[in-house]
C-alpha cells in the first residue's frame, strides 16, 4: 500500500514511514492511503458474521502488505485483541457499541495496542529509542501509556492539560513509571496538541531524536478503529431481521466527535464495505465541525471545557483527513451534524436510563440525544423547513443527509459508540441519574497507586527545553 500527504499529493511513501513519523515533518501533513480496498463480498456477506479478530485481519492485511507477512500480522493481532467490542441491543432500532473492554475502559485501546505492536515490530532492530509523544484529552494517553509500558526500544511523553479531566482519567495517566512519563500542562488539549505538533516539526528535535506520535494523527491508530465498524455494521445487519423486522434498513453509526479520530476510522470502515448507510457526527459544546458541515466555513476555536472532557477540542486534527478524503457536498451527503450542551449531556444520561435501564457515559450520551433527537421528529422538522437549526443553538445543524428520510420513516437503525465505562465518570453519572455505575475491578486498582506527574507551561521552549534534556 502506498501512503500521501493531506497537504501533499505528490508525496509517496510506505506503512512503515508512515507509522514511524506520525506526520509529514516537512509539510505538517497527516499520512492516509492513496486507496482503501473492498472487502470481499462473500466475506461481507457471511452467515453468522465474522470474529472481530477475523475482521481486523482481513481489514489490515492490504495496508501491510510487503510489509508485515500474513503470520506476523496474526499473531500481532491476537496479541492486541484478547478483548472484543460487544454489540449491546436497547432498543428494537438502537445498539450500543460498547468500546470500552480493554485494559483501560475506553475505546483508544483498540488503536493504541495495534500501533504499539506495529511500531514495536517495525523498530525491533534499531538501535537507538523511539520516542513517542503524545498529547490526551483523557483517555488517549492512558491507553497508548498501558500498551507501550515495558516495551523495549520505546518511550513515551504523554502530555494532558491539568484540571481538565476527570480525577480517575488522571489517575490512570499520572502514576506511570519506567518508560512512560506524564506531563500536566497549565493549559487546554489544543494547547497539548499544539506542542506535540511543534516538536515534529522541529529540525533540531528530530535530528536529535527519533520522534513519532501516537494520537490520531498517526495512521495505526486509526485503521484498527475501523475494525469495529466493519464488525459491528455486520452483526447489527445479520440482528435486523429479528430485532425490528426492518427492509432494506439505513445503518446509521452515532458518534461522540473531538478530534475526529474515531469518526474518521468509521470513513475507513465504510470505503471498505462496511453496510453503513451514513454518521451522526455528535458534539459537545466544541462544535467546530458540525459548524464548518451546515456553513462551508472551518473556524477552528479554542477549545471549552465540558462534562465530555475528551470531546473537548477545538481544532480537530482529523478534519484535514476527512476533507481530503471527501469534498464538502460529500460530507454533506453522508453526515448529519449535532451538538449538545452540559445540561443536554446530563438529560440525555438520565434519558437513555430511564427509558431502557442502561447506564451511558457522558460522551455515549452526545450520540444518545442526536440519536434520540433525530428519531423523535427533529430530522423530519429539519427536512420540511420548521427547524430553527441555528449553529449557535444545541440541536441538528443545517444539514439533511442522504439518509436522512429513512430516519424519517422509520427505516434506520442506529449503532451508538460508547467510548468509554460509565465508571471513570462517576460523580456525572451520580449527578444525572442519582446512582454510582459499577467501577471494573482495573480502574479500582489503579487509584491506590501514588501520582508521577510533572508540571508543564503551554510555551514550546519549556517543553522543547525538557525534552532535550531528559530524552
Amino acid at each position: 500500500m502506498i501512503y500521501t500527504d493531506t497537504r501533499d499529493k505528490n508525496i509517496k511513501t510506505n506503512f512503515q514511514t508512515a507509522v514511524m513519523n506520525g506526520m509529514n515533518a516537512a509539510t505538517g501533513g497527516l499520512y492516509i492511503p492513496v486507496e482503501f480496498p473492498k472487502l470481499d463480498s462473500s466475506f461481507l456477506n457471511k452467515i453468522p458474521e465474522p470474529s472481530f479478530r477475523e475482521v481486523a485481519f482481513n481489514m489490515a492485511k492490504p495496508y501491510v502488505e510487503g510489509e508485515i507477512p500474513d503470520s506476523d500480522l496474526e499473531s500481532l493481532i491476537i496479541d492486541a485483541y484478547p478483548f472484543t467490542s460487544q454489540v449491546v441491543p436497547v432498543d428494537p432500532v438502537t445498539y450500543v457499541l460498547e468500546l470500552f473492554h480493554g485494559p483501560t475502559c475506553a475505546f483508544k485501546d483498540f488503536g493504541a495496542r495495534f500501533m504499539a505492536r506495529v511500531m514495536s515490530y517495525f523498530n525491533r532492530n534499531e538501535n537507538d529509542n523511539l520516542h513517542i509523544l503524545v498529547a490526551t484529552s483523557g483517555d488517549t494517553g492512558s491507553a497508548v501509556g498501558s500498551a507501550f509500558h515495558n516495551v523495549p526500544g520505546i518511550d513515551v511523553t504523554i502530555l494532558y492539560p491539568d484540571g481538565k479531566i476527570s480525577p480517575l482519567q488522571e489517575k490512570q495517566l499520572s502514576t506511570f513509571t519506567g518508560n512512560v512519563r506524564a506531563l500536566k500542562v497549565k493549559g487546554t488539549f489544543d494547547d497539548c496538541q499544539k506542542l506535540v505538533k511543534t516538536a515534529f516539526t522541529d529540525a533540531e528535535l528530530r535530528n536529535k531524536f527519533r520522534l513519532s506520535s501516537a494520537n490520531s494523527i498517526n495512521i495505526s491508530r486509526l485503521l484498527p478503529q475501523s475494525f469495529y465498524y466493519m464488525y459491528s455494521s455486520l452483526v447489527v445487519k445479520n440482528r435486523i431481521p429479528q430485532d425490528s423486522k426492518i427492509d432494506d434498513p439505513s445503518i446509521i453509526c452515532v458518534v461522540p466527535s473531538g478530534n475526529f479520530g474515531n469518526l474518521t476510522s468509521g470513513l475507513i470502515a465504510r470505503e471498505m464495505g462496511a453496510p453503513i448507510a451514513g454518521f451522526v457526527a455528535a458534539t459537545n459544546s466544541n462544535h467546530t465541525v458540525p459548524d464548518w458541515i451546515a456553513t462551508g466555513k472551518y473556524e477552528a476555536r479554542p477549545s471549552v471545557s465540558t462534562l465530555s472532557n475528551a470531546m473537548d477540542v477545538g481544532a480537530p486534527s482529523n478534519y484535514e483527513r476527512i476533507s481530503a478524503m471527501y469534498s464538502l457536498e460529500q460530507v454533506r451527503s453522508l453526515f448529519a451534524s449535532y451538538w449538545t450542551d452540559d445540561e443536554g449531556t446530563l438529560d440525555a444520561i438520565r434519558s437513555c436510563h430511564s427509558n431502557t435501564g442502561y447506564i451511558i457515559d457522558p460522551h455515549g450520551a452526545v450520540a444518545w440525544k442526536a440519536w434520540n433527537d433525530i428519531r423523535d421528529g427533529k430530522m423530519a422538522a429539519l427536512i420540511n423547513g420548521s427547524l430553527d437549526a441555528d449553529i449557535n443553538k444545541p440541536g441538528l445543524t443545517a444539514n439533511v443527509p442522504s439518509w436522512g428520510q429513512a430516519a424519517v420513516d422509520k427505516k434506520a437503525v442506529a449503532i451508538i459508540l460508547e467510548t468509554a465505562a460509565p465508571a471513570k465518570f462517576g460523580a456525572t453519572v451520580v449527578k444525572a441519574i442519582g446512582r454510582e455505575p459499577s467501577m471494573p475491578e482495573r480502574l479500582e486498582k489503579v487509584m491506590s497507586l501514588p501520582d508521577n506527574a510533572i508540571p508543564m507551561e503551554k510555551d514550546y521552549d519549556s517543553f522543547k527545553e525538557y525534552l532535550m534534556n531528559t530524552l
